[in-house]
């Protein structure tokens, strides 16, 4: 008797991410790792949660312009041997950005930032919505 099994595609997207990235690092090209990110919205603000782990608050910093945050983090202590050759290598790298364009009606200059426990939480409040106003039209 067949049996069902449930298809996952991202699944299998991610199994494929992992083996180019060991393949790549065989290779000495791996690209960078980013640090993993939620953007959620509340009635009242936006909030950009990211994870890094391993970083401190002062080794990270935030930059907001037009309607885009930057998070930069970079660690200043090298205490990997240069030397040592891995097997498995999957840990975020010294240092990352990530950039995130946020919606036109959140007040930018009113961004707060908290890290905690290796996350980073971003707070963006929406600008308070003018109301649409009548006006006479002149004969």
């Amino acid at each position: 008797m067949a049996s069902l099994v449930r298809w996952a595609p991202f699944g299998d997207l991610d199994m494929i991410d992992r083996r180019m990235r060991r393949m790549l690092e065989d290779f000495g090209v791996a690209g960078a790792r980013l640090p993993t990110s939620d953007v959620l919205e509340t009635e009242k603000e936006l909030i950009v949660k990211l994870d890094a782990p391993g970083f401190d608050g002062q080794d990270l910093s935030l930059e907001v312009s037009d309607h885009t945050l930057a998070v930069r983090g970079e660690k200043s202590d090298a205490r990997e041997d240069e030397d040592a050759h891995f097997f498995v290598r999957e840990r975020m790298d010294r240092q990352f950005e990530r950039r995130f364009v946020l919606p036109p009606e959140v007040d930018m200059s009113k961004a707060e930032a908290t890290f905690e426990k290796g996350v980073l939480e971003v707070h963006v409040p929406k600008a308070e919505q003018v109301a649409p106003r009548k006006v006479e039209i002149a004969a």
